[in-house]
């Protein structure tokens, strides 16, 4: 898995945009405006910054060794995965789309509705 990978799969959710918003080396991905998906590009190896559940966002620092307290996130909000082929590609594409719904989830009655005529 690398970085096309992980951005194909993120703009194929409805209402995804991705920009630099902070440097030219951190890729967001935001639905609705909102983050669910940063990529920090300077990173070896490639990590992915993912809004997560917070008991479930220790629960997977606990099980998995490639999964880390969100960098520069609110770590009870946010996991830092590293794609480092010790996680099975599925998992980390279900863990965006985790990420993805909760931010759907938290998006106001209106956006919810412009996102799902677009």
């Amino acid at each position: 898995m690398n970085v096309e990978d992980i951005s194909e799969y993120c703009l194929s959710k409805k209402g995804t945009s991705e920009d630099f918003p902070f440097d030219e080396e951190t890729l967001v991905f935001k639905v609705m405006g909102k983050m669910f998906a940063l990529i920090p590009l300077e990173r070896i190896p490639l990590q992915i910054n993912l809004k997560c559940e917070p008991e479930l966002a220790v629960e997977l620092r606990e099980r998995y060794e490639a999964v880390q307290p969100g960098f520069h996130m609110n770590k009870n909000h946010w996991n830092t995965i590293w794609v480092d082929g010790t996680l099975r590609n599925e998992l980390i594409y279900k863990w965006i789309d985790d990420s993805y719904n909760l931010v759907v989830k938290g998006l106001r009655k209106t956006e919810k509705e412009i996102l799902q005529n677009k």
